[in-house]
């Protein structure tokens, strides 16, 4: 069984999340092909798509959202995730037993909430017309007095397959949107195709990779069956510590010495979460830095294919910053080539500044 170093599982994670040569397909194709993309916040994805495509605009989006072709709801660990409107119709009840706990696992907060009974009066009161979290409570604390206003929310935003209403705002969200049923807006019943496609489009994505990996990015618990089932079409190698991975046999796979450019990651970016063991991408002493105490995944850059510091953008009236934040510090051709690339990112990330700077921080 060949064995596969760290480096060369960094080139193909990199490979296929498009991260070692901006792609030039479309917005939707991109998105299927990096296995959803997280977005906790509306300007992720954005930023995501920028430093992975080739020529990215924001309309490009955009026009893809209100065309009902992208879609944003949750998904993967009952997070926010743009999908493919057909991704999403495909694979919501799939996630459904992963999605369950979160519904389930809270103690008090979910004290008198019925879901049998809930969810069909949620989906109609949204089917009337979409709404935010903040009415929808409402009118759903006055018709379940016994339960709690945050308890019904959060189970009917969980447990009820739903997708955020786009709008003209410049990240196409705003900080409040409307929420609306998925096969309403999408005009389809919803399927539930096998784990086992789900697991072959997470190995396309972010293979070679273990069942504790693909648990890692699912949520879904008990994957190594699943695999082992899969085993006889798939290619099954080790890295270097023994352990036994998985991907499909033509998936690129490309040689340890491929050039990996700078590249800058927006926060909750899912190259970062999709791994249990995410040495391929950051050594582990560096792992804790990358998440603040209140959970957060902070955007991250990359230099030689590796997580190498954090960033953040700071806008102060007509003047915006690119901070930089090195775990250690950086040889002279990465402060170039990242100085290059965060100019560029500054550029499309706010394009009416009068004034942009690039820093770099002390690690």
């Amino acid at each position: 069984m060949e064995t596969l170093t760290t480096r060369r599982l960094n080139r193909a994670t990199l490979a296929r999340q498009m991260l070692l040569a901006r792609d030039r397909t479309d917005v939707v194709t991109a998105v299927e092909r990096l296995g959803g993309m997280q977005a906790q916040e509306a300007r992720h994805p954005f930023t995501g798509l920028w430093t992975r495509l080739e020529g990215f605009r924001r309309e490009d989006m955009h026009r893809a959202l209100h065309d009902r072709l992208l879609v944003r709801g949750t998904m993967m660990r009952a997070t926010l995730h743009l999908m493919s409107a057909a991704d999403y119709a495909a694979f919501r009840l799939t996630l459904g037993p992963a999605l369950a706990p979160a519904a389930t696992g809270r103690g008090d907060l979910f004290a008198g909430v019925d879901l049998d009974r809930l969810l069909p009066v949620a989906h109609a009161l949204l089917r009337e017309r979409p709404r935010d979290f903040t009415m929808l409570r409402d009118l759903l604390q006055a018709e379940f007095p016994e339960a709690g206003d945050r308890g019904l929310g959060y189970a009917v935003r969980t447990q009820l397959p739903l997708v955020m209403v786009p709008t003209e705002d410049r990240w196409a969200f705003p900080r409040t949107a409307d929420f609306a049923p998925a096969d309403v807006w999408l005009g389809v019943e919803l399927s539930r195709k096998p784990v086992e496609e789900l697991v072959l489009r997470y190995l396309a994505a972010f293979g070679p990779a273990s069942a504790a990996d693909a648990q890692t990015w699912s949520g879904i618990k008990g994957l190594r069956a699943v695999l082992d089932g899969l085993r006889p079409g798939l290619r099954v190698f080790r890295d270097e510590r023994g352990r036994e991975l998985f991907d499909l046999p033509d998936a690129p796979r490309p040689d340890e010495d491929v050039p990996a450019p700078a590249r800058f990651l927006p926060d909750f970016d899912n190259l970062v979460l999709a791994h249990a063991d995410r040495t391929r991408l950051v050594a582990e002493e560096h792992r804790g830095r990358l998440t603040t105490k209140n959970l957060r995944v902070r955007a991250t850059f990359l230099w030689d294919g590796s997580v190498c510091g954090t960033w953040q953008v700071e806008r102060r009236r007509d003047t915006a910053v690119l901070r930089m934040t090195p775990f250690e510090p950086l040889p002279g051709d990465a402060v170039s080539g990242l100085t290059e690339e965060a100019g560029a990112l500054l550029r499309f990330a706010e394009p009416d500044a009068a004034t942009m700077d690039v820093r770099i921080e002390r690690p």
